[in-house]
């Protein structure tokens, strides 16, 4: 495993942070707590028995010396204190992010207009089934990924990166795209034309479309000035399972993998250039907008 992907893996960062920072607290609580509390026992003794022998000697005592000696034997080093009181908050917040829900950030507009730049969103993590944090093994299954699903993976081509697209095949599911129109097993998903949309990012207009994939209805865009072929496919695994020509492309799903498409279809790098996304990828289901400090009224649920 290299830097740059150490790096990239929050989830290895904060657990190594959880690790390292728990290790200092259970020391303190193990060894060192109990050594401190021992010293002071034997401290404030040998201070009371001096304390004593000076009221016999009719030397009055400081009644606040007792008190202060106690807080300085109780006091911890400074970089046990400072490193053990993060572990229950970075361990809080490890276990919420692991098994629960998980924050990120749109980068781009290939989700558009369904997700845009600067939206932050929440990822179910226990929908698809609890998994081991890192490594993303399945122990607990629950559900399986279904069409129309917004989902987030781990890019197959590089694991340290996420991405988030649509779930438009399942395995086993030959999905064709042809003339920039979807079909999935043979049934031709319905559309419905809407208004052009303006990307404001780029200040162009996109061809809109409301798009009934199986059952679950959302917006997708468009480029009507781009071609229907994939320009450049990848080579990649189990690539003999796709056709291409010049109005699109077919491809049958293999066992345990997902293909993915952007909403923004023309504008979106997804399975039909670098394949298929494998089950052990998968990252978490989206399904809410929690922020966009760029426009408040981007917060809500989405489909």
């Amino acid at each position: 495993m290299t830097m740059q992907s150490i790096l990239g893996n929050f989830a290895l960062i904060l657990l190594l942070l959880t690790i390292a920072t728990g290790l200092v607290w259970l020391y303190d609580r193990l060894h060192h707590a109990p050594k401190r509390r021992r010293l002071a026992e034997e401290a404030l003794a040998e201070f009371d028995a001096r304390q004593a022998k000076l009221v016999s000697d009719g030397i009055k005592s400081d009644p606040s010396a007792r008190a202060d000696l106690v807080e300085r034997l109780q006091q911890q080093p400074t970089w046990i204190a400072y490193t053990g009181s993060f572990f229950p908050v970075i361990a809080a917040v490890f276990l919420f992010r692991s098994f629960m829900f998980e924050p990120f950030k749109i980068p781009s507009s290939s989700m558009l207009p369904t997700l845009q730049i600067g939206d932050l969103i929440l990822v179910n993590k226990f929908t698809y089934g609890i998994r081991l944090p890192v490594v993303n093994q399945k122990v607990i299954p629950i559900n399986d990924p279904q069409r129309g699903d917004v989902m987030v993976f781990k890019f197959p081509k590089d694991m340290s990166l996420d991405y988030i697209k649509r779930v438009v095949g399942v395995p086993g599911d030959t999905v064709l795209y042809k003339n920039k129109r979807l079909s999935v097993n043979g049934k031709e998903v319905v559309y419905e034309k809407l208004p052009d949309y303006l990307d404001e990012d780029r200040l162009q207009y996109f061809e809109h479309y409301r798009e009934d994939l199986t059952g679950l209805s959302h917006y997708i865009l468009n480029d009507g000035k781009l071609p229907p072929y994939v320009p450049s496919p990848d080579n990649f695994p189990q690539h003999e399972l796709c056709r291409y020509d010049l109005e699109g492309f077919e491809c049958k799903v293999p066992a345990g993998h997902y293909f993915m498409m952007g909403d923004n279809r023309d504008n979106s790098l997804d399975s039909r250039y670098w394949g298929f996304v494998p089950e052990k990828n998968i990252v978490g289901k989206a399904f809410f907008v929690w922020m966009n400090l760029g426009n408040f009224k981007r917060i809500g649920g989405f489909q």
